[in-house]
């Protein structure tokens, strides 16, 4: 029965190490603060119950700042959920960039990190490419321009990490990855990075550097994309300047 539990041990633990690389880092930060929140606030009760308040305030001040709830912000405390990534800046809720190509409409969830995308011309024109498998979206490479390639390949790296050493002679691969076609206006370079039109410099450098860090290559970021993020930022600066 030892050895039985052991090896049931051992792969559980195995699943959920699998389960943790897999996840989107993400939605993994969000729930490690939702957990440690809620666990540190049935904590702060259970010792605030057992009247030992000295450790039930500040595990209890904790475990808000985790969860978002910052009413002590100007005391200092509102920035703690910062510690597992929460906290400073307002969340940007609801916020998303937008990538357009000839082929392809792209938009990534400032939140969540999901990249996703519609195809806008074509024989699939209108549909979403989470409607496809991955032979499905290999098999429209030919009939895509360039920078359309570049796009779909950002989005097969997020959902399908494995595809380049999946796919048959990486068909996409043959297709130079090359910077959009003509220059960015600033209309395009709002949209890519999720703002308002008039948008002031601190926005732009905050959501510049939001974007990037999104895009990292650990969380399945694509040099296409910080590329467009890197420019979108260049020209706005270069209109608030001008």
């Amino acid at each position: 029965m030892t050895l039985l539990a052991g090896a049931v041990a051992v792969i559980t633990l195995y699943l959920l190490l699998q389960m943790f690389r897999a996840a989107n880092p993400a939605v993994l930060a969000r729930a490690v603060r939702f957990g440690g929140g809620v666990l540190a606030l049935a904590v702060a009760a259970f010792t605030g119950l057992r009247g030992e308040l000295a450790v039930a305030i500040p595990l209890g001040i904790f475990g808000a700042g985790l969860l978002g709830w910052t009413p002590l912000a100007n005391t200092g405390f509102g920035n703690i959920g910062g510690l597992f990534g929460g906290g400073g800046a307002a969340p940007s809720s609801g916020q998303t960039s937008r990538v357009r190509s000839q082929f392809l409409d792209m938009r990534l969830d400032h939140d969540s990190g999901q990249l996703g995308g519609q195809i806008v011309a074509g024989p699939h024109a209108g549909r979403d490419l989470g409607e496809f498998d991955l032979a499905s979206l290999l098999a429209m490479v030919p009939t895509f321009d360039a920078e359309s390639v570049a796009l779909l390949e950002s989005y097969l790296d997020r959902r399908f990490p494995a595809w380049r050493q999946n796919a048959q002679g990486d068909a996409a691969g043959g297709q130079r990855r090359t910077t959009a076609s003509g220059k960015m206006t600033a209309e395009e370079a709002y949209q890519i990075l999720g703002l308002p039109p008039g948008a002031g410099r601190d926005d732009i450098t905050r959501a510049h550097k939001s974007l990037m860090k999104k895009l990292h290559p650990d969380q399945g970021g694509s040099n296409y994309l910080a590329a467009r993020v890197n420019e979108a930022k260049d020209t706005l600066l270069r209109t608030h300047n001008g």
